[in-house]
């Protein structure tokens, strides 16, 4: 299990166009070879934050300009899920083809089940969307019911939802069952569509899924024998950019714990994706790498979470 960190799409100082997205998905997959090399079947996670946010924002547009219908968070998770997925197919099927790799890449829109009693509905936090004066976002409130907190950095009121904990991966079998044929499957995207289960129906909320917890959910569920975090450093570091600063290079589920609980690592940054790495290898997982990309054609690559 991969799950691709936001710069597979996005990199610090770029638009975001559909050629700047394309090119930076094609190089994170060229950097999977390693993997594919050695007849890895894989199952890619990804994120959607900035794409989810620029839906949202020609959605509130379209609202304003020409009175359209501006759609929910699992709309627009679905939305960006599948704009993201073809992506990955068109980067994947790229890299296949220059190395000669027959294999087929297979994109799930997936829904991920979220307890209607999770404590974080209680208490959003997650921001998401347009800034507003307080007046507007005090309108929204109240036409719709959604909160609205001050950004702390002054820029205007946003809209905050819930990040509930993944519990159910819809058609998780299907995903196993397309891997272990030697299909690459890309599959909850953006942390999945969250949705709660009632009467065995199921129903879109407003909620953001945390995309490493749903990638290790998924690796779990698929009995994945290893599972790499992606992002933007080689490894995970202690007082990073501080004096002490110091790589971790392999460390047991207690050592991680024990660094989460002495806040070595941020929120909303590394802290997410150490306690992703923790979840796969206490459920079953050999062990959980969080590393940058580009190193993963080098053995012992990144920092590694085991046993």
């Amino acid at each position: 299990m991969v799950a691709f960190g936001g710069n597979a799409l996005l990199r610090s100082g770029q638009k975001g166009t559909y050629q700047e997205q394309l090119a930076n998905v094609e190089q994170t997959c060229e950097q999977l070879y390693p993997l594919l090399k050695r007849g890895y079947n894989i199952v890619i996670g990804h994120g959607n934050g900035p794409q989810v946010g620029n839906v949202m924002l020609q959605h509130e547009a379209g609202r304003k300009l020409f009175n359209v219908q501006a759609m929910p968070m699992d709309f627009c998770g679905a939305e960006t899920q599948g704009s993201i997925a073809y992506l990955i197919e068109q980067g994947m099927n790229r890299v296949m083809v220059r190395h000669g790799i027959e294999r087929r890449v297979v994109s799930l829109v997936t829904q991920v089940v979220v307890g209607a009693d999770d404590p974080m509905f209680a208490n959003p936090t997650k921001p998401v969307g347009p800034y507003y004066p307080k007046e507007e976002a005090e309108r929204l409130h109240a036409e719709t019911g959604a909160i609205y907190r001050e950004d702390p950095k002054g820029n205007g009121w946003r809209k905050v939802v819930a990040s509930p904990k993944p519990l159910k991966i819809n058609n998780i079998d299907i995903v196993k069952q397309l891997a272990d044929a030697g299909n690459v499957v890309v599959t909850v995207g953006g942390g999945g569509i969250p949705v709660v289960e009632k009467d065995g129906l199921l129903s879109g909320v407003e909620a953001v899924i945390d995309k490493d917890l749903a990638s290790a959910l998924c690796a779990t569920l698929i009995g994945a024998d290893e599972f790499y975090i992606l992002t933007d450093v080689p490894k995970v570091y202690l007082n990073f950019r501080k004096p002490g600063e110091r790589a971790l290079d392999v460390i047991t589920v207690a050592e991680a714990k024990q660094y989460l609980a002495e806040g070595h690592f941020t929120e909303g940054s590394m802290a997410p994706k150490v306690r992703a790495g923790i979840l796969f290898v206490e459920n079953g997982g050999k062990e959980s790498v969080i590393t940058e990309a580009g190193q993963l054609s080098g053995e012992g690559c990144g920092t590694r979470i085991i046993r």
